[in-house]
């Protein structure tokens, strides 16, 4: 567990704010927005731990329980999957199990695998009243090398960040 982690009352891991991180979190969401997409941008995995250290962000992981089990996660996000099952079927209940975990004014960050479905996700919290929300982009695991494999052309992990498997 990180050293600069806090529980929360429903078990999740939050990291505690590092001081004086304030204006390098509002540098990174100010050059994270982006006008020409429907929900306010995206960010590098690098740029969204550091807004997560900062206390200024809440990482939502909206992949499944299975790929969150045997493929890993990030022991400081939250769980609201954009979808369900080995056929990836869209959760109806997405928008109000999120509401349930993050308020509507919170600088809520995206992971899925490769940018792809967290994007819909930002889009769908945006549409419903989220103002905040990014996409991480390159995902957890990256995007299909030319051997049709993740994990080495970007994503969370290959950038070194945090993260547990069970």
């Amino acid at each position: 567990m990180l050293d600069s982690s806090l529980e929360t009352s429903v078990g999740d891991v939050v990291p505690a704010p590092i001081p004086g991180s304030a204006d390098l979190a509002e540098t990174l969401l100010d050059q994270a927005r982006s006008a020409g997409l429907p929900y306010a941008g995206g960010l590098s995995p690098v740029d969204a731990w550091s807004l997560i250290q900062s206390g200024r962000a809440t990482l939502v992981d909206v992949r499944t329980n299975e790929e969150r089990k045997f493929v890993g996660q990030v022991p400081a996000g939250l769980h609201v999957a954009w979808a369900t099952g080995t056929s990836l079927n869209r959760n109806p209940r997405f928008v109000k199990e999120l509401e349930a975990k993050v308020k509507t004014d919170a600088v809520v960050l995206f992971l899925c695998r490769s940018g792809k479905r967290s994007a819909l996700a930002a889009e769908a919290a945006a549409k419903a009243g989220f103002t905040q929300v990014f996409n991480i982009l390159e995902g957890f695991e990256g995007e299909l090398d030319e051997a049709q494999r993740r994990g080495g052309l970007g994503g969370w992990r290959f950038r070194g960040l945090p993260w547990i498997q069970d």
